[in-house]
């Protein structure tokens, strides 16, 4: 079954363009010139990848990625303004996976989403793929998590985290550590993203929250039993 990207994009001549790419890629898109047609399609549709641009009239890509957080973990690709560092931050808070900076290469932007969509397949942990602590089990070949027998939604980058935290089990991970191997050596943006996604990690677990411990000016480190 092939792909499906949902580009949101307010010009019409970048956006012909960039499908152009997906669908010699093998991609099947769909197209919105706004935040607001994004957030109607998305309840029609279920793509595999989201790419918002974030400078838009109406609703911004920013509040896009937001709301789509509120109920979806589907990754998402932000398109960036040149040097926006603050709005690159802005985004990993908010919950997107990638970001890609304008102006930009329809191919590099192609190449950025089947990497993305690789690493949401691949499988970390294949000869002992199920992780379970306390009412929780985590499927790392499907890269799903259950508690108290209810599915619940990651994003990409929740997923990469809890994995990390759990592979590392009883080893504390400084913020710096944690932005290294999550969101990668050239992230230049600052602690406060791993403190967001570790905030709403914690309220995704619910009550097997406390399995991840603060640990006061270090980081974070995962705590307890848990059995593959």
């Amino acid at each position: 079954m092939g792909k499906t990207v949902l580009l949101v994009e307010d010009e019409a001549r970048i956006r012909e363009i960039i499908s152009d790419y997906f669908i010699q890629d093998g991609w099947e898109v769909h197209e919105a010139e706004d935040g607001d047609v994004a957030l109607e399609m998305l309840d029609s549709i279920s793509p595999d990848l989201l790419i918002l641009d974030v400078m838009m009239p109406k609703v911004n890509g920013f509040e896009v990625c937001r709301r789509v957080r509120l109920k979806s973990g589907v990754p998402i690709i932000l398109l960036t303004a040149k040097g926006a560092d603050s709005d690159k931050i802005h985004g990993f808070e908010l919950g997107a996976d990638e970001y890609v900076t304008k102006p930009f290469s329809p191919r590099v932007l192609v190449a950025r989403a089947n990497s993305l969509m690789k690493r949401v397949k691949e499988s970390y942990l294949p000869n002992g793929h199920m992780i379970g602590f306390g009412s929780a089990l985590l499927n790392t070949l499907a890269r799903r998590l259950e508690v108290d027998g209810a599915e619940v939604e990651l994003t990409p980058k929740e997923y990469d985290l809890l994995l990390l935290l759990i592979e590392n089990k009883n080893i504390v991970l400084s913020r710096d550590t944690i932005l290294d191997r999550v969101w990668g050596m050239d992230f230049d943006g600052d602690s406060r993203v791993v403190d967001t996604h570790i905030r709403k990690l914690r309220s995704k677990l619910g009550t097997e929250s406390h399995y991840i411990r603060t640990v006061i000016r270090t980081g974070y480190k995962f705590e307890g039993d848990n059995h593959g």
